[in-house]
């Protein structure tokens, strides 16, 4: 007993005591806020991906980021399941058992054969074993999600649910708005359940061309979409005669605000990552990502934080800074960004928004030959309007009074580290602020 009575006072002190080691990353009392980098949609051999949860999060964990959900299609990782080994070498084209083993050893490696088919399989670990073996204190954290993964007449709808306690079944209904509501009122329900916090984001809405603006724009309970989604198939920019994801996005929080009085949606990024092995460019990790400001690496101190709007979505600009001032009484506010500027490469950042009065009206869109198309609505120009566009690593601007919202984004002249043909440059994007004078219940710093 005396020998752990002097390991317990030894622990207490920061010096003194020759041969114990002493943790020098004791949790603070009063944490300052900091940002912290994550990634909220990725996939493993739990669903489409090809490779072993582990080895995703350990690329993540040594890669800079700070937490991590894989969101496998309705599915939880979790209980006990076995996959044959000539599946995951077919997927993963031999890639995945050997380097599996060589991070992890035979020692963690599960493997059998299967006595009613005769055939190898190896066990996927469930969500807690892998999380207790990756799962840094203040630096590395996995997040329980779920791809919600549902369709409407052959129309993708997917939805992301991050640190939920258990699977949501995939949910029908009568249109793709329908299935939205009913998906987002679902994750509600289970985070009152459940006690949590929980965040639910419509994931690539033009995947497919499976979501229309006019899909969720009037569903007030999704409060975040994907603006940058990683995957080469999503049509992020949309293919000419189909509004890109920031059109969508500007579309949305204009009706939200001007419409319906309730707060604009807020736009993240991610990878939405599935290949591992160096054998397909479609959806590597790396691509997109969150800046997440909250006091503590917790799921839900991340996750309030973003309901709060104190993030930011990046492929790759790191911002020091995202400031919104509301002004004094009467005043309209300043929204100012500080970019972490590279040795090198030049900065545009664009504030970009929508002025009380716009006219809400819009015309379907139509092909070349003049056939109306499923698709997000045509809008007039002043929905999205670039207000002002400020070079360097400093922008501000000072809201004129009329304004719905205002958001940045900032450019850079480097290329991503991973890039598509899509995403040639690095980006970042700040949620909208600016809102709450026009939205009842607010705060005015909104």
């Amino acid at each position: 007993m005396r020998g752990m009575a002097r390991l317990v006072a030894c622990a207490m002190v920061v010096a003194g005591c020759a041969g114990v080691a002493v943790a020098q990353d004791a949790v603070p009392a009063d944490a300052a806020a900091r940002w912290w980098r994550g990634n909220l949609h990725t996939h493993t051999f739990w669903s489409d991906g090809n490779d072993f949860p582990e080895m995703v999060g350990e690329w993540y964990r040594t890669n800079g980021y700070n937490f991590l959900a894989l969101s496998d299609h309705n599915v939880m990782s979790r209980g006990e399941r076995w996959m044959e080994l000539s599946e995951i070498e077919r997927r993963s084209r031999g890639g995945a058992l050997g380097k599996y083993l060589d991070r992890f050893g035979s020692g963690w490696v599960e493997m059998r054969i299967n006595p009613g088919t005769g055939m190898q399989e190896v066990r996927l670990q469930a969500f807690e074993e892998y999380a207790a073996l990756l799962e840094e204190r203040g630096r590395f954290i996995m997040i329980p999600a779920e791809e919600i993964t549902s369709s409407f007449e052959r129309l993708p709808v997917h939805i992301n649910a991050s640190n939920l306690a258990g699977r949501i079944a995939p949910i029908s209904g009568e249109s793709v708005e329908d299935i939205i509501r009913r998906t987002m009122q679902a994750v509600e329900a289970h985070a009152a359940e459940h006690g949590r916090v929980v965040l639910a984001h419509l994931n690539h809405p033009n995947f497919g061309y499976g979501v229309t603006a006019e899909d969720f724009a009037r569903v007030v309970e999704d409060r975040f979409f994907e603006v940058f989604n990683g995957h080469t198939g999503v049509n992020n920019h949309g293919d000419g005669t189909r509004a890109g994801t920031e059109e969508v996005w500007d579309i949305v929080s204009t009706i939200r605000i001007a419409e319906l009085g309730v707060a604009p949606i807020m736009g993240i990024a991610t990878d939405d990552s599935h290949s591992y092995h160096d054998d397909s460019p479609v959806s590597i990790p790396g691509r997109g990502w969150v800046m997440v400001r909250a006091t503590h690496l917790t799921p839900g101190s991340i996750l309030e934080a973003m309901r709060r709007g104190d993030f930011y979505a990046s492929t790759g600009v790191e911002l020091e800074s995202v400031e919104f001032e509301p002004g004094s009484e009467g005043g309209n506010g300043r929204l100012t960004v500080v970019i972490a500027g590279e040795e090198g490469v030049s900065y545009t950042t664009r504030f970009v928004g929508t002025r009380r009065g716009v006219d809400l009206r819009s015309e379907a869109r139509v092909d070349a030959s003049g056939a109306e198309v499923r698709a997000t609505r045509r809008y007039s120009d002043a929905i999205g309007e670039v207000f002002a566009e400020v070079e360097g690593t400093r922008a501000t601007y000072t809201l004129a009074g009329d304004e719905l919202y205002v958001r940045a984004v900032v450019m850079s002249s480097a290329a991503p580290e991973r890039p598509t043909r899509e995403s040639v440059v690095e980006m970042a994007w700040t949620p909208p602020v600016g809102w709450g004078r026009w939205v009842e219940g607010s705060g005015a710093g909104e």
